[in-house]
């Protein structure tokens, strides 16, 4: 019955059929029935060891320690003989293959029988035994094992190396290949693959290009492995052109090579070519599997979400398992694409999750700033059982940071210490850069900056950036020296935040100094450090220093252009700051929604709307409008064009409106004349909810003022502290004695002036010195005169201010004195310049000045004009002496170039004089052309004999 019995085992395994019911039905598995000696003599040593083998030949390997336990237990071992009789050293070398294929610790249970087999010496078991244990016990028990090997060979050196470099030794690994070499043996393939893995790892690649130098000598050049090890190394050494040649000498490429090389293009950022490779790997026949398409949705996160949905439609179709890596990559590029729906509906396909994935969905719900999703993937995860990791924590305080909630940080930084990572520096970075963020004392980031155990370059940039975004600049400085003194160099982010602090004290000699070490350290080269350099210079207005360092860069981004267009736009530059964005278009560069802003702001200072319309064109074009800031620009510049029906039609089209779209709006109106509409948009952004800023109430005033609303604009001003606990700023108080000049109300102006919480500066006593010129009090306007000269004598206005005012009271004898004593002291008024478009050519003009190839017939023009209002009570002879100011002389080419029945629009650096206001009043009665003007003050929108201040300018 015995012998039987075996032969069915031997047959059911030699045939792939394995008997279970009677497998099972064994003794050996119902320990309870006893061994009497009737069942002992049935089941032999021979069925035992049958059973022994179906096992391992049937990976049952967790049932082998008990019918080895077994046959130990019913039959001890006498002997050698009687070990060899049921364990032999092909079992041993069974057992450790499949170990070694699973990294079974268990394998390690027939180390002990194959000494007392005598077989400690069998090098192939010894391989095998050390393959085990480097993989389950770690690279010092291999060691050990290696140690006491009485012989080796390139397998055993190759096993012990590839320990080391899976324990993340890559040095260690070296210097044993170095060993091995001395030695006299032979690396073969897996040796080199191995060792390439550490030259990669360590950034090794003058030591890598030498072992692939033993590697062609011993022929391996066309193993895909290696191949595929090699790609690897020259791409993460930056050595991206050269992984083109190799793969191109691949003769056979394999799933893995095909794989690395389109890796390298990612990492190279050249994500297109990634694709391209990839289509290219379909087209000959290689299957990818699972991590090219972990590599393809990395790049898809760049080229956007139709290209992710194409790889993923490509994971559906060619059948690939969806484990753990790639749903965790799928998660990430439909978040990182804000499809939070889509991420979340991947994420539930399998069952299996680990922390990257749920890490990776919180990330997503943060960047759409969805917190509250953000914080309940977080709950649900912990539910789940899942340990939030470092990355995770941080995650979370990101989603804290972006939108400023201290309180939801603080219960995550108690998490964060219940979990003991409070010492980790990512979580530590997080911790700093949202406490710098959500709250304005500086001791909750100190003191989560001084729990990181190693701080690197992250944290203390973010502690540098901290502290310059709360006006501590000169901490700023000393953290920037301790990083320094502690051996960590800054990076580019580092040098951009400490250079912000420069500006912000406006220390030209700090920034050179941080420009001499740039040089030094050749991260002038960087982009980022340029444009920083180009910004802090350009807003110390030091622009020959920005020009030159903006010359000196190889690579120039949006970023490049916008900082110096918005600095020298800042600085009134307009034109220059056009002629930057022509430099910009010449050189490939396209717009972002801050550079088309800015050009647009440029645009609006120099009313010319046709440029401005073609870059709303382009705005359309190339989807900017999207973006607010795009919107808010162009609010602003039909506003200050003179357009508000196309300024209120921009202003509808913005889905959800902020501070600033409104303020454009308001603005424009007021600019225009438009007082009572730009007060009642202030009420509908009240009842919109949005909260009026400083700047709000600034243009509230305005309007108020300019539009003789004087018990209005007082109601306004008295608000600010009672309803919106604001406290009025000098600009206000300036608004407000402009407010009350304008209406005579001039002891009242001067109350606000002696009573307001401030020091009077110049503007203040300039604007009360222009209400009392207004309204003839020469005594009243002689003691503002006295006062603001006591401050600044070397303003030009405020002589001329003064003898204007002398002029209109009949004091000519005054106010020549008033202009000789301005010549004695060497001060000139400012010449007057006014500005016109035509046919996308702007036109300059200034006062007396006969350089415009048309002057004469300008000339002509304006006498004719001025012959024809004699009939109107204006006679042209009497003002000849003005028929030289700019607003005449661009008035007289508006009408010559233009025959259309389009707007003339002209702009003035200084307030239109009295004449010119009347003179283009009367003007537009008998030619029936609209004249748009926006002089130093405001805006004059003359028709048909009436212009929109209705005087009161």
């Amino acid at each position: 019955m015995g012998v039987l019995t075996n032969w069915c085992f031997s047959y059911s395994v030699g045939f792939g059929k394995f008997v279970t019911p009677c497998f099972y039905a064994s003794p050996l598995f119902f320990p309870s029935l006893g061994t009497n000696s009737q069942i002992q003599q049935v089941i032999s040593f021979s069925l035992r060891r049958s059973i022994f083998y179906a096992l391992l030949h049937y990976t049952h390997f967790d049932q082998i320690r008990p019918v080895y336990s077994t046959l130990q237990r019913d039959h001890p071992i006498q002997s050698p003989k009687s070990i060899k009789f049921y364990l032999s050293k092909e079992v041993c070398s069974w057992v450790l293959s499949f170990s070694n294929s699973r990294s079974l610790k268990e394998g390690m249970c027939v180390h002990s029988p194959i000494i007392k087999l005598g077989l400690q010496d069998d090098l192939l078991l010894n391989n095998n035994l050390l393959s085990l244990y480097g993989k389950c016990f770690g690279v010092e028990q291999a060691w050990k094992m290696f140690d006491g090997m009485s012989d080796k060979d390139v397998v055993s050196w190759t096993g012990m190396i590839s320990a080391y470099v899976r324990s993340g030794k890559h040095e260690e690994a070296l210097e044993l290949f170095n060993w091995m070499i001395v030695s006299g043996l032979v690396p073969n393939e897996f040796t080199f693959s191995s060792v390439l893995r550490s030259c990669s790892s360590l950034g090794e690649f003058e030591l890598g290009t030498c072992i692939q130098a033993r590697i062609i000598k011993h022929g391996f050049e066309s193993n895909p492995v290696l191949g595929s090890t090699l790609i690897n190394l020259y791409s993460k050494c930056n050595k991206f052109l050269e992984v083109s040649d190799i793969f191109a000498s691949m003769e056979n490429g394999d799933t893995v090579s095909w794989t690395a090389t389109i890796s390298s293009f990612v990492r190279a950022r050249d994500w297109t070519q990634s694709l391209r490779l990839y289509s290219r790997m379909i087209r000959m026949g290689v299957p990818p599997n699972e991590f090219t398409f972990v590599e393809l949705l990395a790049a898809s996160v760049f080229l956007g979400l139709d290209h992710g949905k194409l790889v993923h439609a490509h994971v559906i179709l060619w059948g690939i398992k969806l484990n753990k890596i790639l749903k965790t990559a799928l998660v990430d590029m439909y978040s990182k694409c804000q499809r939070m729906g889509d991420a979340e509906k991947v994420s539930v396909q399998t069952p299996e999750a680990d922390v990257l994935l749920w890490t990776a969905l919180i990330s997503g719900y943060t960047r759409v700033l969805d917190v509250a999703g953000a914080i309940a993937i977080f709950r649900k995860m912990i539910t789940r059982g899942f340990m939030p990791n470092n990355f995770t924590y941080a995650g979370v305080l990101n989603a804290c940071s972006s939108i400023l909630d201290l309180r939801l940080g603080q219960q995550i930084h108690l998490k964060v210490i219940q979990a003991g990572l409070e010492h980790d520096v990512s979580v530590g970075n997080a911790l700093v850069d949202m406490y710098m963020k959500c709250s304005s004392l500086m001791g909750f980031a100190l003191k989560a900056f001084e729990e990181i155990l190693s701080p690197n370059i992250i944290s203390w940039t973010s502690l540098i950036a901290g502290f310059t975004q709360h006006g501590f600049e000169g901490q700023a400085f000393q953290a920037f020296f301790e990083m320094r003194i502690v051996g960590e160099e800054p990076n580019s982010f580092t040098l951009s935040s400490i250079l912000k602090a420069c500006h912000k004290v406006g220390s030209l000699n700090q920034v050179q100094s941080l420009h001499a070490y740039i040089l030094k350290t050749k991260l002038d080269t960087d982009t980022t450090v340029a444009n920083a350099l180009i910004d802090v210079y350009a807003r110390l207005q030091v622009l020959d220093y920005a020009w030159r360092v903006f010359n000196m860069m190889n690579h120039r981004d949006a970023i490049t252009y916008t900082s110096l267009a918005t600095m020298i736009n800042h600085m009134g530059n307009h034109e220059m700051t056009v002629n930057i964005l022509t430099n910009m278009h010449n050189n490939g560069v396209k717009m972002d929604d801050f550079s088309l802003a800015s050009f647009l702001c440029a645009y609006a200072s120099l009313a010319a709307i046709e440029p401005g319309k073609q870059l709303h064109c382009y705005a359309v074009k190339s989807s900017l409008c999207r973006w607010i800031s795009v919107s808010n620009g162009l609010v602003d510049f039909y506003g200050k064009c003179g357009s508000m029906h196309d300024a209120c039609r921009i202003f509808m089209e913005i889905t959800e409106p902020n501070i600033v779209s409104w303020n454009g709006l308001i603005s424009g109106l007021a600019l225009n004349g438009h007082f009572f509409s730009a007060l009642s948009r202030f009420e509908d952004m009240k009842l919109a909810g949005i909260e009026p800023d400083n700047i709000t109430f600034l243009l509230v005033l305005y309007a108020c003022s300019h539009g003789g609303l004087v018990d209005q604009g007082l109601e306004y001003f008295h608000s600010m502290s009672k309803s919106y606990n604001m406290i009025p700023q000098l600009d206000h108080y300036v608004c407000l004695v402009d407010l009350l000049g304008r209406a005579g109300r001039l002891e009242e102006a001067v109350n606000v002036i002696e009573t307001m919480p401030f020091t009077a500066d110049a503007l203040i006593y300039k604007t009360m010195l222009a209400s009392c010129r207004l309204h003839g009090n020469i005594a009243l306007g002689e003691d503002m005169a006295r006062r603001v000269l006591e401050l600044d004598q070397s303003d030009p206005a405020i002589y001329v201010l003064l003898a204007n005012m002398y002029d209109d009271a009949g004091r000519s004898d005054l106010g020549n004195q008033t202009r000789q004593l301005m010549r004695q002291r060497g001060l000139r008024k400012n010449p007057g310049q006014s500005w016109i478009e035509i046919r996308n050519k702007v036109h300059v003009f200034k006062a007396g000045d006969r350089s415009h190839p048309q002057i004469n017939e300008i000339h002509e023009k304006l006498e004719s004009l001025g012959a024809r209002l004699d009939s109107l009570g204006y006679s042209y002879e009497d003002n000849a002496s003005s028929s030289y100011h700019s607003e005449k002389l661009a008035v007289g080419f508006g009408l010559l170039g233009t025959t259309s029945r389009a707007p003339i629009r002209i702009i003035k650096n200084l307030r239109i004089c009295k004449d010119c206001h009347t003179f283009i009043r009367l003007v537009t009665e008998v030619v029936d052309r609209e004249i748009i003007m926006r002089d130093g003050n405001r805006y004059h929108m003359f028709k048909k004999g009436d212009c929109s201040c209705r005087g009161y300018w």
